[in-house]
């Protein structure tokens, strides 16, 4: 397993100072799956590479397997981990380069600061999604990204490609950020870990992409897969990743989760085959027949219609001409309340920007056409933040919004919308986690939505919004929406604030 970094510098050998590694040296470091070894193959004023290869030993391998590691007998001791460049790369790199990844270099600071013009080579780097897959995550970084497949046996070209490339990126980048940005993306782009993940490796991701992660537009994949898709880490992650770099709270982003639902995940798999929401797209499990029912019956109204239902028909009951839906998402909302001619001025926000794409196409904000007057604005904003935009209307709807936010950010979102935008109504929506019992395929515990990060009982909603109201000078009515049944409760129940 290899790995080159060259620098053409002025002073080229500098580079052996800022990776604290003389260039004259073979050093050997011993790792507990193998050897690293690190030495310089071209060492000139003009130009200086050093190379990090990795010997790994299958049996000391086998010893460190992780809990998760599936048994599978010899394959265990023959496999590709040797050779292609994996969470084992990067360990390595973590122990071997540990000084030179945190910017420390005493003997050059002002060079250790400066993007310096380098060249990174892996000979055969594990990327399932080809050379796509690689430049979608390394390309928004700077990098000049060159992937080439890696034929399956170059002697049979009908057999096409293998799942390796070869990986060239070259550009002018801090050493310390070039290989944090390695030690992060090689385990992600290899979608597999070698070690059991501990909660620590939380911080291991926030503090190796300080300055660059938060800001990559595939940060939730990138956070997904270096945890190994293990959701609790996950929403711990991007929750410190907001707070740390002012980003858009990829925590309340549902439409980001969908794109990879973990299948590793019990609840996920539980949910499978239920990810259709009533227009099509990805959504709540939908309840099982009725038995007898009979199939020339009228269609039974979606859960989701239901809830729309429910939500204007409280916002007509409040006489609340101005409404903000907070969390729009892709727009159904917003649809419904521009068809209804009563509403006089209506805007949407959310934090997804993919979804707020949705959300202006549903609406025919984009397309050059006469947009309805009525509609405000559609932005990118996080509930969890103060924004002057969230204030000045009658109404706010948080429908099925609240169950993706990490409950210790409830907090700040009751502040922001209660207490700063304060507007005269506020309808919220939420799962009745007593409900889930009458899904087929929902195991006990399981959550309706894969991005849910609790579900209220009944009992848990009214305690909730009995403070929040107490706090913030409201009245609360609660309302069950759907089905209400005798046993536990309607789908959804919602709480109608009214100042």
């Amino acid at each position: 397993m290899l790995l080159t970094i060259t620098t053409t510098l002025d002073q080229a050998t500098d580079l052996g100072f800022l990776l604290h590694k003389h260039p004259d040296r073979v050093q050997r470091f011993e790792q507990s799956f193998g050897t690293a070894h690190v030495f310089y193959p071209d060492a000139g004023e003009r130009r200086c590479t050093a190379a990090l290869l990795l010997d790994v030993d299958p049996v000391k391998l086998v010893r460190t397997r992780g809990r998760g590691t599936p048994d599978f007998s010899l394959g265990q001791y023959v496999n590709d981990r040797p050779y292609a460049a994996s969470s084992l790369l990067a360990s390595a790199m973590a122990g071997v380069f540990r000084t030179a990844m945190r910017g420390r270099c005493d003997a050059r600071p002002e060079l250790a600061e400066t993007p310096i013009p380098l060249e990174i080579v892996l000979p055969a780097l594990p990327c399932g999604g080809g050379p796509a897959q690689a430049e979608r995550f390394f390309a928004p970084l700077g990098w000049t990204v060159s992937a080439e497949p890696v034929p399956l046996d170059p002697g049979f070209e009908d057999w096409g490609h293998s799942r390796y490339v070869t990986l060239t990126l070259t550009g002018e980048v801090r050493l310390a950020d070039a290989l944090n940005q390695l030690y992060v993306l090689l385990p992600v782009l290899d979608d597999a870990k070698h070690y059991w993940l501990a909660p620590d490796e939380v911080d291991k991701l926030i503090r190796a992409g300080e300055g660059w992660l938060a800001a990559h537009p595939d940060r939730g994949a990138i956070t997904r897969r270096y945890l190994a898709h293990r959701r609790g880490l996950v929403r711990a992650a991007l929750g410190r990743l907001a707070d740390a770099e002012g980003a858009p709270e990829d925590a309340l982003d549902p439409v980001e989760v969908e794109e990879e639902p973990s299948t590793s995940d019990g609840d996920a798999e539980a949910l499978s085959d239920a990810h259709a929401g009533a227009d099509g797209e990805p959504g709540e499990v939908k309840p099982s027949p009725e038995r007898g029912q009979d199939a020339e019956e009228e269609p039974v109204v979606s859960l989701a219609e239901h809830r729309v239902q429910a939500v204007l028909q409280a916002l007509h009951d409040e006489n609340a001409r101005r409404v903000i839906d907070m969390g729009c998402g892709s727009g159904k909302l917003l649809a419904r309340l521009v068809q209804d001619g009563y509403f006089s001025e209506i805007a949407g926000t959310d934090v997804s920007y993919r979804a707020l794409g949705l959300a202006r196409r549903r609406l025919r904000l984009d397309q050059g056409t006469r947009r309805d007057d009525r509609v405000q604005d559609v932005f990118q904003g996080a509930l969890t933040y103060f924004d002057d935009r969230f204030r000045g209307y009658e109404a706010a709807v948080l429908m099925e919004v609240v169950e993706h936010i990490d409950p210790p950010r409830l907090g700040a979102v009751e502040r922001v919308v209660f207490g700063d935008a304060s507007p005269r109504v506020v309808v919220v929506t939420t799962p009745n986690a007593e409900h889930n019992v009458r899904y087929e395929g929902l195991g006990p515990g399981a959550m309706r939505h894969p991005d849910h990060r609790f579900e209220w009982t009944r009992a848990e909603f009214r305690a909730w919004a009995d403070r929040v109201a107490t706090a913030h000078g409201y009245r609360v009515r609660h309302v069950p929406v759907g089905d209400d049944d005798p046993e536990v409760g309607a789908p959804t129940q919602m709480g109608v604030f009214t100042r």
